[in-house]
């Protein structure tokens, strides 16, 4: 259990150190610990994934004392934040966001938002992933401002094991009477079903990954179903992809 009072806290995201969301998740974070770090990417990284840049070298650049910027990905920021920058006094938790747009369903695995998420997890640090669903061309950043410090208070109060990171996912409105907190699975929606062809002035064919498929799974407990009742997911996401009932079978094959 973190001792949120005396926690050295870091935060990143995917959107880029000067996105709304990550300045709104500072702001709350400074109510928790005076010890808030902030190591983010430079650019927008959306959807970078857990990807780490290995073919070029990287700049930390240094806007304050506790304000660092990173030419690089989520993954690189958080990496080099724990074994660079904070490698003398680490952080006691990593809070990633606040992603302007859900993270559900198949998202998690191209979200950059959980990526940095990830490479905590993987450091040994706990962390959670924030992000604030939106449908329109507005985002209304509300709902994360009101629940995001009594989620993420509980979370770390209740404490999770290592290997595990947390996705909390904020709705665009919430249900008539509050929105509840709901401990959800991920679901399952494929994303970049439409592919749109287009040409440029030289008449070469581009494209754009389209849009997200509007289906929903049938599971209740979904994320994606969570959200779309107005109710705040909080999902556990293990880093072992193991199938383990396929590994036992598979070790029957293979005597």
């Amino acid at each position: 259990m973190v001792d949120l009072k005396n926690a050295r806290i870091l935060i990143s995201n995917d959107d880029g150190i000067d996105a709304p969301g990550i300045k709104i998740l500072e702001r709350l974070a400074r109510t928790l610990s005076d010890d808030v770090w902030v190591v983010a990417p430079t650019m927008e990284q959306s959807g970078a994934g857990h990807s780490l840049t290995l073919r070029h070298p990287l700049r930390i650049r240094q806007r304050d004392e506790r304000h660092f910027s990173v030419d690089g990905t989520p993954t690189d920021c958080v990496l080099l934040a724990l074994q660079q920058i904070m490698r003398d006094s680490p952080p006691d938790i990593v809070l990633s966001g606040i992603n302007r747009g859900g993270n559900l369903g198949e998202d998690v695995t191209y979200s950059g938002t959980v990526a940095a998420a990830m490479e905590a997890t993987l450091l040994h640090v706990p962390a959670i992933a924030f992000s604030q669903f939106f449908s329109g061309n507005l985002i209304d950043w509300s709902m994360a401002e009101k629940h995001l410090l009594p989620v993420a208070e509980t979370l770390i109060q209740t404490s999770w094991p290592e290997g595990v990171l947390i996705n909390v996912n904020f709705p665009e409105k919430e249900r008539a009477g509050g929105a509840r907190i709901e401990v959800s699975r991920q679901g399952q929606r494929k994303i970049g079903d439409h592919i749109a062809e287009r040409l440029d002035p030289r008449g070469e064919p581009y494209y754009w990954i389209g849009a997200i498929t509007s289906e929903l799974p049938k599971d209740e407990n979904a994320d994606l179903r969570v959200i779309e009742r107005g109710d705040i997911s909080v999902t556990p996401i293990s880093l072992d992809f193991t199938h383990y009932e396929t590994h036992a079978k598979l070790t029957k094959a293979f005597p």
